[in-house]
């Protein structure tokens, strides 16, 4: 049983369940950002923002809700404030072209999805950001390993125990939870992505 198991079966028998079940909810996602490795983050900042300095691009990958924040994380870094502003990023959600992706997957298997498409766009100097709650999906540990072999800078955003994305990265940041919280984990990967672009539109600004 984990957390929001058993949140939902203090809660269920109540008077106003969802409602319970919501704030209970809500109180377990503060005692997990209590617990984020902050320090990881700082490294996170710093990386996206010697990357832009130097030109290059951030890809992200990752699968299902994992797949919207990668596209929102992209977002968020190349649009800024406005598009093309003196605060965007070149940065790339590699699951956003569903004619590649399903080309890949068709001709090659899902697996290959992601390394398939760094094959022909990654570059020296670039780094990808892999997002998976589990951290064992198999498209993002092949693109991972094809990363590592071509020497590119890696950063695993996972939760659970991290899976072998936390293992494979040069930078994690993991939600620890137990098995199966997809919900809480997600949550806070969305908040990971809000709380470093908001802040990198403001540095960048403040180092101009």
């Amino acid at each position: 049983m984990n957390k929001l198991d058993e949140i939902y079966n203090e809660t269920r028998l109540q008077k106003n369940s969802a409602a319970e079940y919501a704030k209970r909810y809500s109180s377990y996602l503060g005692e997990l950002l209590s617990q984020l490795d902050y320090t990881a983050i700082e490294a996170f900042a710093v990386k996206l923002l010697e990357t832009r300095k130097s030109g290059k691009k951030i890809y992200f990958i990752g699968n299902g809700g994992s797949a919207a924040t990668a596209t929102h994380f992209a977002n968020d870094l190349q649009i800024g404030p406005t598009p093309h502003s003196d605060t965007s990023f070149k940065a790339v959600a590699l699951t956003d072209n569903n004619a590649i992706i399903t080309c890949i997957a068709n001709d090659f298997g899902y697996d290959e999805i992601f390394r398939r498409q760094l094959s022909v766009l990654l570059e020296p100097g670039d780094i990808v950001v892999g997002i998976s709650a589990s951290g064992n999906s198999p498209n993002i540990i092949n693109a991972i390993d094809y990363c590592r072999q071509k020497g590119n800078f890696v950063i695993g955003i996972s939760g659970f125990d991290g899976g072998l994305l936390k293992q494979k990265s040069d930078l994690s940041i993991n939600i620890v939870t137990q098995k199966g919280e997809y919900g809480p984990v997600e949550d806070l990967h969305m908040v990971l992505d809000h709380l470093v672009s908001t802040y990198l539109i403001r540095r960048i600004k403040d180092l101009s």
